[in-house]
């Protein structure tokens, strides 16, 4: 379908629905590559205009990527026509996507109300109307908007903010990812998760990490939950030989054909959540087992970078990898947002208003959100664009930030957020950590960790006792 505006007595015609989408979304360097973007500012301002008058029904009429030939399509659509979804949609169907806008920056957009509509939005409508929007109003809209999930610790609720600690090592040894751990751990981070990105992608360093988690959490008491970023299926097999797995990861992506280039597909998911969930680990009160288990990354560019994107806008996309992970209700969701480089995102005001897209959208989709705010060191942007970031997505109501040694992770070769920034957006907002976080750092088992000595008292067998 030909979608049109005329601006004073000329008509600017758009091919079809995603062509419409990708020249309304704001400049990015990964969208001029796939040769999708806007030709100039003039263009894209009208698409936005032409936008702002489509109705939200027509994303149900037109899918963006074919039905027949897309898993994620099937996914979206199937989980649109639900009874449950089409009741919730039904009083919005009517709506245009700039009356959306009107409406979520209104008063009448209650949290309340927001959280009961994300199931029934299509991740498409929630990039569209996310395309008219300011900053200002990105992070308006979502700091309205609570996504609780919990293991052994509970984020994502209001006034709070978690951390993921992020102790790699270019080696993957034991002791310098132990040191990383107690530098983190004694400056309040951890509470999201505690995370390591292996070098090995094999099943014994997994299982290795795993237990080096497991030993300190457990010794320590430490109220936080595991997870090793290798490849779903090596997790797989680190369960089967009886690896104490928490959190189950996976980068995933908004088309079949992305999420092929990583390996899995939507039943490899399934049978890993089953599986994860068999262990029956975490669960707060008195539970056996907790419910969210997944811990999934994404970031704009992928489905380009897998030559995957069916010219499609990649912020458009990166809305459709939510849908894969909404499906399966995980823990956390984190885009990490500068760290595929300046083809995708050029700079630093590139990646600002990239990092704001995806938090809103998520956050609208019922997403439980952080963010990687980061940059690769051949992207034009330092320190103070992530300050900027960093403190923008803290007022939008992130549920959690990356607490990585320095700011400069050393085997993956970029530049995130340091435990002391997550400090700072503490003080600075009024936001305290994780509620049981928070408990076990005024508790005697913290000040046990504080005595510890050196790194090698956290290792299995090794050093003094604390």
């Amino acid at each position: 379908m030909i979608y049109s505006h005329i601006v004073r007595g000329v008509r600017h015609s758009f091919a079809d629905l995603r062509t419409l989408l990708a020249c309304a979304s704001p400049l990015r360097s990964g969208d001029e590559l796939a040769g999708v973007a806007a030709a100039s500012a003039q263009e894209r301002a009208i698409a936005q205009m032409t936008l702002a008058e489509l109705p939200l029904s027509a994303f149900v009429e037109e899918p963006l990527v074919p039905y027949e030939s897309d898993a994620v399509t099937r996914l979206i659509f199937d989980t649109h026509h639900v009874t449950q979804s089409q009741a919730a949609f039904a009083p919005f169907a009517s709506l245009t996507v700039g009356e959306f806008r009107d409406w979520l920056l209104s008063d009448n957009a209650t949290g309340d109300q927001l959280s009961a509509l994300a199931g029934a939005l299509m991740p498409e409508m929630a990039a569209a109307v996310s395309k008219l929007m300011r900053a200002q109003d990105l992070i308006y809209v979502a700091r309205k908007i609570s996504v609780v999930t919990r293991f052994r610790t509970t984020v994502g609720l209001s006034g709070r903010l978690a951390t993921r600690l992020q102790p790699n090592h270019p080696t993957d040894d034991p002791l310098g990812i132990a040191a990383s751990m107690l530098d983190g751990l004694l400056l309040g981070s951890g509470d999201a998760v505690i995370g390591i990105n292996p070098v090995s992608d094999n099943v014994s360093t997994v299982t290795t990490l795993l237990r080096l988690i497991d030993h300190v959490r457990v010794r320590y008491a430490i109220p936080t939950q595991n997870c090793v970023l290798a490849h779903i299926t090596t997790q797989m097999q680190a369960m089967e030989q009886g690896a104490p797995l928490d959190l189950l990861f996976q980068s995933i992506a908004g088309t079949e054909g992305a999420n092929t280039s990583f390996g899995i597909n939507l039943p490899l998911l399934e049978d890993a959540h089953a599986m994860a969930r068999e262990l029956k680990r975490g669960g707060l009160d008195g539970e056996t087992g907790a419910e969210n288990i997944f811990y999934f990354e994404t970031g704009q560019g992928s489905a380009l970078s897998a030559n995957a994107h069916h010219g499609v806008d990649q912020q458009t996309l990166e809305a459709r990898a939510y849908a894969v992970a909404r499906h399966f209700k995980p823990m956390l969701v984190n885009t990490v947002v500068g760290f595929i480089g300046p083809e995708y995102l050029y700079d630093g005001k590139q990646i600002l208003r990239a990092g704001l897209e995806d938090h809103f959208c998520g956050k609208l989709l019922g997403l439980p959100m952080g963010c990687d705010i980061c940059y690769t060191n051949h992207a034009e942007a330092d320190g103070d664009d992530m300050d900027a970031l960093l403190t923008m997505l803290g007022a939008a109501g992130v549920n959690y930030i990356m607490g990585v040694p320095g700011a400069d992770d050393v085997m993956l070769g970029y530049q995130s957020t340091s435990f002391h920034d997550a400090l700072y957006l503490r003080r600075l907002l009024g936001l305290r950590p994780a509620p049981e976080f928070e408990r076990w750092l005024e508790g005697d088992d913290f000040h046990r960790l504080q005595h510890a000595g050196q790194p090698a008292a956290l290792l299995p067998g090794g050093g003094r006792r604390g």
